[in-house]
């Protein structure tokens, strides 16, 4: 009966609350988003383009008597995870962040000599902002998995939701399981609750973007498409995998600590191709890593189609870099994709007591 009671709160919060939350939206009230007509958004500015476009268009291509109108089973739409409808900026991508954690903060771990002082030098850079140079990188994307090396994907799981609830970096009130951009997720909502199938396409790890959305967003698990781990089994050996008999009384599944098939620019328009199998009518992203995503979706469409770019321009409420911004609005614009301002179009970003510290 309480739970009952603690849901119907929750609920209309949601449906009578107007933007006086208390602290950022819990992965519940997350999941309680339910945007189906254009009169159900709350998370947008009324004078905000990039609403009047979507509704526009969903409206123009899911009328059986327009000229656009694209039927159900083509209605694709593909969004990006980081910094597109969740945030990217405390102090970077989530999986980059949750390595620096493991290997400098998790004491059930025990980093390589090698890891430990390469994590250590990096992560003033990376919590600073001052930025890390093109080695570095390079060596950080191969200790995002060699981290985890022996795990099995369960094992994997469970640490991504127990890092899910430490707080966000240069944020209060907000946890990281937590940090969804509101009015991004209201997007989803419409979309999905139009005839739209929505699939995310992300660079993160396939199996950390779905713990990240599991349960709260209205996406089956076989639409999430990210970067992948390479996985062996504790029997392999040297074996190829295509000629090993995997017995399932002896051997467990694990990762192998190689660098992850990284999903990002064109290799985004692969994972359309090999596991939609339909060009999408709809993209959304918020970098250059998903230029490959948004420009395929405008190439040739055989249906109406529009690109979105998520631009961080709030530093206010968000981490956001003016500079960074106003290169991200000129790329946009010259590739004619639709921009999207945080700071002129979101009424709240994560819900009104989350601020940025200063």
């Amino acid at each position: 009966m309480k739970k009952k009671f603690l849901s119907a709160i929750l609920a209309g919060i949601f449906t009578f609350g107007s933007f006086g939350m208390t602290q950022a939206a819990t992965r519940e009230e997350v999941a309680a988003v339910k945007v189906v007509t254009a009169g159900d958004f709350k998370y947008w500015n009324d004078d905000s383009p990039t609403k009047k476009k979507i509704v526009e268009f969903v409206e123009d291509v899911t009328n059986p008597a327009s000229k656009n109108f694209i039927p159900e089973e083509d209605r694709i739409a593909t969004f990006d995870m980081d910094g597109t409808f969740y945030c990217e900026t405390a102090p970077l991508y989530f999986q980059e962040t949750m390595f620096l954690y493991r290997a400098t903060e998790d004491k059930n771990y025990r980093p390589t000599k090698e890891m430990a002082d390469f994590a250590k030098k990096i992560k003033p850079k990376i919590y600073d902002k001052t930025g890390i140079t093109p080695e570095e990188n390079a060596q950080l994307f191969k200790y995002l998995t060699k981290a985890y090396e022996g795990m099995t994907p369960e094992e994997y799981r469970a640490y991504v939701r127990n890092f899910m609830q430490t707080n966000e970096a240069g944020f209060k009130n907000l946890k990281r399981g937590e940090a969804f951009y509101l009015p991004m997720v209201e997007i989803i909502s419409y979309l999905s609750n139009n005839g739209f199938a929505v699939y995310i396409d992300s660079a993160c790890g396939v199996d950390t973007t779905r713990e990240l959305i599991g349960n709260i967003f209205p996406i089956r698990y076989d639409r999430i498409l990210g970067s992948d781990f390479r996985y062996t089994s504790t029997g392999m050996g040297k074996d190829d995998p295509k000629n090993h008999f995997y017995d399932r009384k002896t051997e467990k599944i694990i990762i192998s600590g190689e660098p992850i098939n990284d999903n990002a620019k064109t290799r985004k328009i692969f994972s359309i191709l090999n596991q939609i199998g339909k060009k999408p009518v709809l993209a959304f992203g918020n970098s250059g890593g998903d230029s490959g995503m948004l420009e395929y979706t405008l190439q040739d469409n055989k249906y109406r189609s529009e690109s979105f770019f998520v631009i961080c321009d709030d530093v206010e409420r968000e981490r956001g870099n003016l500079t960074r911004a106003a290169k991200d609005k000129a790329l946009a614009e010259s590739r004619g994709w639709n921009p999207v301002s945080m700071h002129d179009e979101f009424k709240t970003i994560y819900g009104d007591n989350v601020t940025v510290e200063k």
